[in-house]
């Protein structure tokens, strides 16, 4: 059998995180973090109100308020703690935010041109741009209407939701982490995100997927499940532990995990 050799596993691992330990105001959130996500991999993590999760995926994405204590969180191969986001975002990490931004002025078909020019460090000419824009808008059945628009200005729930997915399909990242996307979305608007989610899962892409619900996995099937509670990963699993989840309820999961305290 042929051994994998450091560089080997580095070359396989996109993102890892150890030891992590994090405070927002000097109160500890994040308590002891351990996380691989590959490429090509979806990863969900589930856990209640307060258990840290966007905690979690503000800390990797490097964002300002959030310090990191203890621990290193690495990408392709390179420790990315003390890095700025912009620059992670560089290297090929995306965040869609829970509750995205609105941006007065700048309609989206600009603002996605800036941010393709930014993260790839290169002048993308108006018409390359546009056609590679629309071939994402027709892979995820996105209007010309959409785009004209100021960024999420009067947008629904669903449609900042569609526009964060645009924005991963434009930027071709190679780790996304979505933090719960479904947040707020009725039943159509849940299934046209997660739909177009899962159009563009593959090899290239890993996913670290943040949700309360097991609803968003009746469309997007994890790899892994982890489960959060009190800023600690206290169970993994396959996609049957969303069921489990669904069935026991968190509070269920705690008592199960405590030994029926």
């Amino acid at each position: 059998m042929a051994t994998q050799t450091a560089d080997t596993i580095t070359s396989v691992i996109n993102l890892e995180i150890r030891g992590l330990r994090a405070q927002v105001e000097d109160k500890e959130i994040l308590k002891g973090i351990d996380l691989v996500v590959p490429q090509g991999e979806v990863h969900a993590i589930m856990g209640p109100n307060g258990s840290g999760k966007s905690t979690l995926a503000n800390v990797i994405m490097g964002r300002p308020g959030y310090k990191v204590a203890d621990g290193r969180i690495l990408f392709k191969g390179q420790d990315i703690t003390t890095l700025r986001p912009d620059q992670r975002a560089q290297m090929g990490l995306f965040l869609a935010f829970q509750y995205p931004t609105e941006i007065a002025g700048v309609s989206v078909v600009n603002f996605l041109r800036s941010a393709y020019d930014a993260v790839k460090g290169e002048k993308t000419s108006a018409l390359a741009f546009r056609k590679r824009m629309k071939e994402k808008m027709n892979l995820l059945g996105i209007e010309d209407a959409m785009v004209a628009r100021y960024v999420n200005q009067g947008f629904s729930g669903g449609e900042k939701k569609k526009n964060e997915i645009l924005q991963l399909a434009v930027l071709e990242p190679d780790i996304a982490i979505l933090d719960e996307t479904d947040s707020g979305l009725d039943i159509d608007s849940l299934k046209a995100v997660a739909t177009g989610v899962q159009s563009l899962i593959g090899p290239d892409l890993g996913v670290l997927l943040i949700t309360h619900y097991q609803r968003i996995l009746n469309y997007i099937t994890p790899d892994r499940i982890h489960v959060m509670m009190d800023g600690r990963i206290v169970l993994s699993g396959g996609p049957e532990l969303a069921h489990e989840l669904e069935s026991k309820g968190y509070e269920g999961l705690r008592k199960e995990l405590l030994g029926g305290e």
